[in-house]
């Protein structure tokens, strides 16, 4: 049995479509915890990559959808 794991990572833009959501919106939910990710090493900026499965398991957890307004602004900016 072999499994393609060219097509399991996905993307900023694969996962944060896969989602039907806006990809700021998923690096959001990357910072606060609530989706894994992973951080691409060799790069001067942080790249991700997204496995369907764990995509599908944030959701089917409820504490992905905020209570309050999200802001992808860092909360000592927030307070000025």
């Amino acid at each position: 049995m072999t499994m393609n794991f060219q097509s399991e990572w996905l993307t900023v833009a694969e996962a944060a479509q896969h989602l039907k959501i806006k990809p700021r919106t998923l690096l959001l939910w990357v910072r606060q915890g609530k989706v894994k990710a992973f951080a691409l090493s060799g790069t001067k900026r942080r790249v991700w990559r997204f496995r369907q499965a764990d995509l599908d398991a944030a959701l089917l957890e409820s504490s992905v959808l905020p209570s309050t307004t999200p802001s992808v602004r860092p909360a000592e900016r927030m307070e000025q």
